[in-house]
């Protein structure tokens, strides 16, 4: 891929050198990191016993008594020139920003960039304090993306899922769901949620976010290809490979040892495959309706 084509944002803040290093990106419990394996665990014990997974991971944060970086005024601040992982970050959100911008306008709306916030071991957001166990993610409360770098480590090591487009995949992913929320979808969802609606599930209404949030990406894809011809050979399958990596029914298997689609919250490997290329094939945001589809 070559990334360097890509508009540098502004738009992203280190706060790496703010937050506590806890062992490679890994929440560290007994002197073991917890990894993308262990969250898995985590998150169905959280769906088993009625618990909010992202409270049980603060609480086991909490107890390690590790410092959390709070983004904020004080702390923004843009990544040291000479850093090659964090100008990828900020390219690849550059052209997230100039490829939305565009299509949001078409619809007769004003695009607003997110913010990119870059930290090591923790973090504490409007949504409530994270681990890089729990991967990266989007705030629609501060309308943040949240990323621990070591995740890309992680994604090559643990699931083979490698490579520069892989990625910029993860980042325009979350950059999905920053476009859900301008569009009213978010609200929608947390609206659903808030009246009682079950949320997980093969079709629940998580599965089908997270999922138009893979279509999303798969837009973006298609529409920075067209403007910058910067995809090499292989990169559309490395996407394809990371989205097939991080599937809830191979997650399960490997975290758990059983696969329990009433807890699904993301979606199959081959649903997060198929999306992506639904979004990548014809660069729409209109094919992109997981709510309206009968089969995803």
């Amino acid at each position: 891929m070559l990334w360097k084509k890509g508009r540098r944002s502004d738009n992203v803040v280190d706060a790496r050198d703010d937050s506590s290093s806890s062992g490679g990106g890994a929440m560290r419990i007994g002197g073991k990191g917890l990894g993308l394996t262990g969250i898995v665990i985590v998150v169905a014990i959280g769906l088993l016993t009625g618990q909010d997974p992202m409270q049980i991971l603060g609480q086991l944060t909490g107890q390690m008594g590790q410092q959390t970086a709070t983004v904020n005024s004080q702390t923004r601040k843009a990544p040291a020139a000479n850093d090659q992982q964090a100008e990828f970050v900020q390219r690849i959100l550059g052209d997230t920003e100039d490829t939305w911008s565009a299509i949001i306008q078409q619809g007769g709306r004003q695009y607003k960039d997110p913010t990119l916030v870059l930290f090591r071991g923790q973090v504490s957001s409007a949504c409530g304090l994270a681990s890089s166990a729990t991967g990266p993610f989007y705030c629609p409360a501060d309308q943040k993306v949240y990323l621990d770098m070591d995740f890309f480590r992680e994604m090559t090591q643990r699931f083979s899922a490698a490579g520069d487009f892989a990625q910029a995949y993860v980042i325009a992913h979350e950059v999905g769901h920053h476009v859900q929320t301008l569009l009213g979808v978010s609200a929608k969802v947390d609206a659903a949620r808030q009246r009682g609606q079950r949320m997980e599930g093969s079709n629940g209404l998580l599965v089908r976010q997270e999922l138009q949030a893979d279509c999303l990406a798969g837009v973006w894809a298609n529409n920075a290809q067209k403007r910058l011809n910067w995809l090499e050979p292989g990169d559309i399958e490395e996407a394809l490979n990371a989205a097939n990596a991080i599937g809830d029914d191979r997650l399960q298997q490997q975290g758990q040892g059983r696969v329990v689609p009433d807890s699904f919250t993301h979606g199959t490997s081959a649903q997060r495959v198929r999306w992506f290329k639904t979004g990548f094939a014809q660069g729409q945001l209109n094919q992109c309706d997981t709510f309206s589809a009968k089969s995803l």
